[in-house]
């Protein structure tokens, strides 16, 4: 295929992804019944408030497709992020079908549009951050902690940890990530600041309930301001 069909396929799956919610309108996050164990207030989820970040997600990413078809349909930085972003948007057009029928397929498709979503990030153009680089970085921020819910998610649900170790064994998976991730990259900031943000809804979910998972998530959010302050600097997003 051509770039400019790329770029167009692009967009296709990011106004797709967009509109996925409408198609599954009931789901508002796992049931607790859909584990053997069932997770009641799970302390690995973040408050409910912290999911209306998929609003800017899927704006930003609508807007920056469309901004790269119109301007950088041949751009070669472009094209290899739009390649990564391809399978990342298409899984992701589906997940919530998905994720209403299996927890654990759906934790399975979310790590495949995490994998996709970074690589996206990593081969994103340095030029252009407001339409490239900081759309794809919320997303891969968000899916990163998303995606470590998941996991602690099946772990407190078939019953191999209880619910406490398995929000911190999440939590600590996810703040590797994110600090690997954030360090190594040194621009994209608006990918820190999509982890904080759900750090900051986990010690909201935790606050009057699991210190400890609170305190981690606490420690993981000031832990991650420098590199993410560090990215803001030398990314051009000033």
């Amino acid at each position: 295929m051509s770039r400019t069909t790329i770029a167009i396929l692009v967009l296709i799956l990011a106004v797709g992804f967009a509109l996925s919610p409408v198609f599954v309108p009931d789901f508002g996050g796992f049931a607790p019944d859909q584990f053997p164990v069932p997770q009641v207030d799970p302390a690995v989820q973040p408050a409910g408030y912290a999911f209306a970040i998929w609003g800017p997600i899927y704006l930003w990413l609508i807007t920056g497709m469309g901004y790269g078809l119109w301007r950088r349909r041949e751009d070669e930085g472009w094209h290899a992020m739009r390649l990564a972003l391809i399978p990342s948007l298409a899984v992701g057009s589906i997940w919530l079908a998905v994720a209403v029928a299996s927890p654990v397929w759906a934790a399975v498709l979310i790590w495949i549009m995490l994998i996709a979503a970074l690589v996206a990030l990593y081969q994103s153009p340095v030029a252009d951050p407001w339409f490239a680089a900081l759309p794809v970085g919320l997303y891969a921020g968000w899916l990163t902690a998303a995606s470590c819910v998941s996991l602690g998610l099946l772990a407190g649900g078939y019953g191999y940890l209880d619910g406490g170790t398995a929000a911190l064994a999440a939590l600590l998976l996810a703040l590797v990530i994110a600090a690997a991730v954030q360090s190594s990259l040194r621009r994209a900031p608006s990918y820190g600041i999509a982890v904080i943000w759900a750090l900051v809804a986990v010690i909201v979910q935790n606050a009057g309930s699991n210190i400890t998972v609170a305190a981690l998530a606490a420690g993981g959010a000031l832990a991650l301001l420098l590199p993410t302050f560090k990215a803001w600097r030398s990314s051009g997003a000033d």
